[in-house]
């Protein structure tokens, strides 16, 4: 792993549930610094009540300063205009993120920091920092999220990885696509915490009540329920099949009235990550249910990996990068394969299995961090050579 590293890293609320992104800079805290910069947005917002509740979080957090939330990270909420497709609010914001966070790692002791940001939006403030290099770490096609301003999106993450020391994607197909705009683009797949997931195998983990009381077989999903899950799928199949119950575990961000009055449909709520694998021992199978769409097709679901470490079979949507896990998993293309591909499991052995998670072993997020740390080392090695080269000429 890199060491003595000062890190400025772009990325979504600290708060929220923990992604690939807290998984990497949590790791890289043991032997670096972290000052993690609170999301600064991708989407235009709404005049709703829930983005008004947003807007009004983000004023009182930014009004506080930056907040120590573990051991070597530090946490800034800066205040930004979220309206990334006008000129004038990105000129504001360049100089106000700039200003906001130098204070804040001047404050902290920052020398010569790598930038490592996972958001487009940071293009602008991006190598006005005094870094000594950028790092873009793309693990979604932001331009296909629905709120976004589409061009907007796309033009800022082009400048940002041209502009980039070396952009690392999570996804065989952002590889393809962002490469053409920076040769140092580098395929780093998700990892996962094994030995968390794994304590769905823990004849020790009890199951919650809210699911253990549901009739068997539990077909089971958690995450975001947001507008690329695909619910119409999940009606049907309940439909299909009414002794089945379906447990979705996550917050619903998005129109779940498809499913909401379904008898057999359970909808469990946002549960903490530490109880995830408590409710992975209660399924019998994992589904990963994705309409497929640019932004689904270009994804690498964290969930595809915390089901296998918890010993799950899964039956998922055909995504690239869940076909690429080949026998780990079982892909469906339409209603009919899904529901045979379910049948195929029920009728052999279900719920969490030690070999399905054994099978995990490599994919740690210490091994991931390794591989970034030679990323970085790599990159700082022809860094090196360049400025010998300049100073020679």
């Amino acid at each position: 792993m890199i060491e003595n590293h000062d890190i400025i890293c772009f990325s979504n609320d600290w708060d929220g549930d923990p992604l690939s992104k807290q998984h990497i800079m949590r790791r890289l805290a043991r032997r670096n610094r972290v000052l993690w910069v609170n999301s600064i947005g991708n989407r235009n917002p709404g005049a709703t009540v829930r983005d008004l509740r947003r807007a009004f979080r983000k004023l009182r957090a930014a009004m506080h300063g930056f907040r120590q939330v573990a051991e070597n990270i530090w946490v800034l909420s800066p205040l930004a205009i979220p309206f990334h497709g006008i000129a004038a609010a990105r000129i504001v914001n360049k100089h106000l993120l700039s200003a906001t966070i130098r204070v804040a790692a001047r404050r902290l002791g920052f020398r010569d920091p790598l930038t490592w940001t996972f958001v487009p939006s940071s293009a602008d403030v991006a190598g006005t920092l005094g870094e000594r290099s950028i790092i873009y770490h793309c693990v979604d096609e932001f331009s296909e999220f629905s709120g976004t301003d589409r061009a907007a999106i796309l033009e800022m993450e082009r400048r940002l990885m041209e502009k980039a020391d070396a952009v690392v994607v999570s996804a065989s197909r952002l590889l393809e696509a962002k490469r053409r705009y920076n040769p140092y683009t580098c395929l780093v797949t998700h990892g996962v915490d094994i030995e968390h997931f794994r304590g769905a195998l823990d004849p020790q983990t009890l199951v919650p009540p809210d699911i253990a009381s549901l009739r068997r077989p539990v077909i089971g999903f958690f995450g975001l329920i947001a507008d690329w899950v695909d619910l119409a799928l999940i009606r049907r199949l309940a439909e299909r099949r009414p002794a089945w119950s379906f447990a979705l575990i996550g917050k619903a961000d998005c129109d779940d009235s498809a499913v909401r009055r379904l008898p057999n449909v359970h909808l469990l709520g946002r549960k903490q990550y530490a109880d995830l694998p408590a409710y992975c021992k209660a399924f019998d199978v994992a589904l990963l249910p994705f309409v497929i769409n640019e932004l689904t097709l270009n994804a690498n679901p964290l969930k595809l990996r915390e089901y296998l470490a918890a010993g799950l079979p899964v039956v998922t949507s055909a995504i690239p990068e869940a076909q690429r896990l080949g026998h780990l998993v079982r892909v469906a293309h339409t209603p009919e394969q899904w529901l045979e591909q379910i049948e195929c499991v029920l009728a052999g052995r279900t719920g969490p299995q030690a070999g399905i998670s054994r099978a995990m072993d490599g994919e740690s997020w210490d091994a991931k961090v390794e591989e970034l740390s030679a990323i970085v080392l790599e990159m700082e090695a022809r860094q090196a050579v360049r400025a010998a080269s300049l100073q020679a000429a």
